[in-house]
């Protein structure tokens, strides 16, 4: 249901590429987690699938549709959250989400069960008539959750979606995840909590300095062969020594390291 070809991307100013090469395919009823250092290109990639950022070369495809020649029909196929709240702060909470139901045409009977669902699951009914400007960091990111999730999007494309959520919020939308997979769809997230992303996806796909340089099962890493965490296996095939919750700043878009194989039985992707 996604799928991405030799994606290439380079900022103006820049003479070495955020992203470089990148190839991987994300299958129906999958939850795929996208993670590396800050600066790694985790969000430039996701930008470039949502149509957000333009590239100049390679192609992405979300449910057969080209981002570039057909992007409204790309569009409409995906439901994004940012990792930076790009919400309409004037407005409030309901204004908000009747604006995204209007714009991805979601009928009256379906917006009102919708809401009722998701108001109730994030709870947020009592300050839904709120300005949106009076949230806190948390309700804004599960404002811009729901807004994502409103219209029952195929693929859901999250860019760091569990940061300033509580424990509860946390939960439940791992538990949406889980059940959006189940049901067939796609899900493709980026994250620094690494359990959380070894405990919920079927694949992992690992990116540093701009290259895609490892892509493995879940499963494998706790094969006989392996025996690592996903944390351990991230430090090792980084080779950063650190955490990545450290690198927060970090800017980094030098080329990296070959593309490299987690075991015999899948290969890494570039």
């Amino acid at each position: 249901m996604l799928k991405i070809s030799n994606l290439t991307k380079t900022y103006a100013g820049n003479d070495k590429s955020a992203i470089e090469n990148i190839s991987l395919e994300v299958s129906d009823g999958e939850i795929f987690g996208f993670i590396g250092p800050n600066g790694a290109g985790k969000s430039t990639t996701i930008k470039c699938m949502t149509g957000i950022l333009n590239f100049e070369s390679g192609h992405i495809e979300v449910d057969g549709f080209d981002i570039k020649t057909k992007a409204i029909e790309a569009k409409r196929r995906m439901g994004y959250v940012s990792d930076n709240h790009a919400i309409y702060e004037k407005l409030t909470g309901i204004e908000f989400l009747n604006f995204m139901c209007d714009i991805f045409g979601v009928d009256s009977a379906t917006r009102g069960e919708k809401l009722k669902k998701y108001l109730e699951f994030f709870e947020l009914e009592k300050a839904i008539g709120d300005p949106i400007k009076s949230y806190s960091h948390g309700m804004k990111q599960k404002l811009n959750i729901i807004g994502a999730l409103i219209h029952s999007p195929k693929n859901w494309i999250l860019d760091e979606p569990l940061l300033g959520l509580d424990p509860k919020s946390s939960f439940n939308l791992k538990k949406l995840m889980k059940e959006h997979a189940k049901a067939g769809n796609t899900v493709f997230f980026s994250s620094h909590m690494l359990e959380v992303v070894e405990k919920i996806c079927d694949r992992i796909g690992i990116i540093d300095h701009g290259k895609l340089i490892a892509c493995c099962t879940v499963a494998e890493l706790k094969n006989s062969e392996v025996k690592q965490s996903l944390e351990d296996l991230f430090l090792s095939i980084t080779g950063s020594g650190k955490n990545p919750k450290a690198e927060k700043e970090e800017q980094d878009f030098s080329n990296g390291a070959e593309p490299t194989e987690i075991n015999g039985d899948d290969e890494a992707k570039q």
